[in-house]
């Protein structure tokens, strides 16, 4: 070995000890921002929890415990629940799990047994279930970048608080939502797949099995978040893409809508039917009553070809379907 290649190795030797003693200190450093930050979701979930029961609320995330380390941090428990007496509001699911990872700190992800059990006013008690629900969340300050939700096998029905049977609503191969700040706005896709509704649900008519897929943007939708509005006054959307599909039968619709401050609502929208045949069997054997109107008005639609495509406009409430008035829509709250 040359002096040269003594003195390299010699340095090497010199460096190791230092660089164990920086490994052990970056550990050491992470270990005490691992273990402040579970002491700190325990104080404060113990005081969300304080502070609603101060304000009549009975809410709990049973046997809610913070694990994973080092590699993970994960907060689980064994059931949610949530009682609002004085507003008649009221929630309960099964078990939480919720993680994040060393590999992936900004990526939360979660899932949720069922059954989702609520009751809100001026709408029946509410049975949700599914197979798996899972959420993913790109962690970022002060929202998230983006938050999905995937539920396979979910279903609906209401939940009878007497002896009565309940009633099935929906049930869906899987339902997808996506939720995204754009700038100031919110965007929104979603989708679902063999949404079925049984006849019993909607005073015994017939809707074969849909699918949907939609993308809309929510204006100014994260100062709306933030400030959590009781009305949809004031607020607008922008519709890129709605549709409904059931075999070869399609109607989409896309463009502005907006409520004004007086609840009234104003739309420039375009409706795009997909073989308008198909469509009319659909909403016939929906709504016998209007078979012959429907028919008749569809036949006419064909004249246009097989992807006619109609305006609709709503101005201060009263709607106009080309050149078709269809009357007027209430004020919303």
């Amino acid at each position: 070995m040359t002096s040269s290649e003594q003195v390299v190795s010699k340095r090497r030797r010199g460096l190791l000890p230092w660089l164990l003693i920086l490994l052990v200190l970056l550990f050491g450093l992470y270990s005490a921002g691992w273990f402040y930050l579970a002491d700190k979701i325990r104080t404060e979930f113990g005081q969300t929890i304080s502070e609603l029961g101060a304000r009549g609320v009975e809410a709990d995330c049973a046997n809610f415990r913070v694990s994973g380390y080092p590699l993970r941090l994960a907060i689980d428990c064994d059931g949610m629940a949530y009682e609002d007496d004085a507003r008649n509001v009221a929630a309960s699911a099964g078990a939480l799990a919720a993680v994040t990872s060393l590999a992936r700190p900004l990526v939360a992800d979660a899932a949720l047994r069922g059954p989702l059990r609520t009751v809100a006013p001026g709408m029946p008690p509410l049975w949700l279930d599914w197979d798996n629900l899972n959420a993913s969340a790109k962690l970022f300050w002060p929202l998230p970048r983006k938050v999905s939700l995937v539920a396979d096998g979910f279903s609906g029905q209401t939940d009878p608080a007497d002896d009565s049977d309940p009633v099935q609503l929906f049930s869906a191969t899987r339902a997808q939502v996506d939720l995204e700040p754009n700038g100031p706005d919110i965007a929104y896709a979603g989708q679902f797949e063999d949404l079925e509704i049984p006849p019993e649900a909607i005073n015994g008519r017939t809707v074969p099995p849909l699918d949907g897929i939609g993308a809309v943007t929510l204006k100014n939708g994260v100062a709306l978040i933030r400030s959590r509005p009781k009305s949809l006054r004031g607020q607008a959307v922008e519709i890129a893409n709605l549709e409904l599909s059931s075999g070869e039968a399609h109607v989409s619709v896309s463009g502005p809508a907006a409520v004004d401050a007086d609840g009234l609502v104003d739309a420039d929208l375009v409706i795009k039917l997909r073989n308008p045949q198909a469509v009319a069997a659909i909403l016939a054997t929906a709504i016998p009553e209007q078979a012959g109107k429907i028919n008749q008005g569809f036949a006419a639609l064909t004249m246009l070809g097989s992807e006619p495509s109609l305006p609709l406009k709503v101005v201060k409430g009263k709607a106009v379907l080309g050149f078709i008035p269809l009357g007027n829509i209430k004020p919303i709250d």
